[in-house]
């Protein structure tokens, strides 16, 4: 619903306001309530946007804050700070066994996130996902 409804309703709303304000100019009438509209259009893409971006990054610094305690709980040390986030959130699905391996690994090497993926044997299920 949010990606692909809201999307193609705040679409629809900012090319039809946009035709609304077109229309309104060449009639000389109406073209400030049509550049509010076309305002608030652009300003709902933006919020659709940014909800959704800030929302990925939250779950971003979760699961790097998850993965970091588990690593400490495994070893008595953080995760490497060469790995991006990508490839925290790929190795967040290795088995514990795996896990100390892949990271070092994929610090090392600078291993792909899809590499990381491709070398998991036991894959942990992530159940607490919405």
């Amino acid at each position: 619903m949010w990606h692909f409804v809201l999307s193609a309703i705040l679409i629809a709303c900012l090319a039809g306001s946009v035709w609304n304000l077109f229309r309104a100019s060449q009639h000389q009438s109406g073209r400030l309530a049509g550049a509010v509209i076309v305002g608030l259009s652009i300003a709902g893409l933006m919020i659709w946007w940014y909800a959704r971006a800030f929302a990925i990054a939250a779950q971003d610094r979760a699961i790097r804050a998850e993965e970091n305690l588990r690593h400490f709980a495994l070893t008595g040390k953080l995760l490497d700070s060469r790995l991006t986030m990508s490839q925290v959130i790929a190795l967040r699905f290795a088995a514990d066994t795996e896990f100390l391996l892949l990271a070092e690994k994929a610090a090392h090497d600078n291993m792909k996130p899809r590499d990381i993926k491709m070398a998991i044997v036991n894959w942990r299920p992530d159940n607490h996902r919405a």
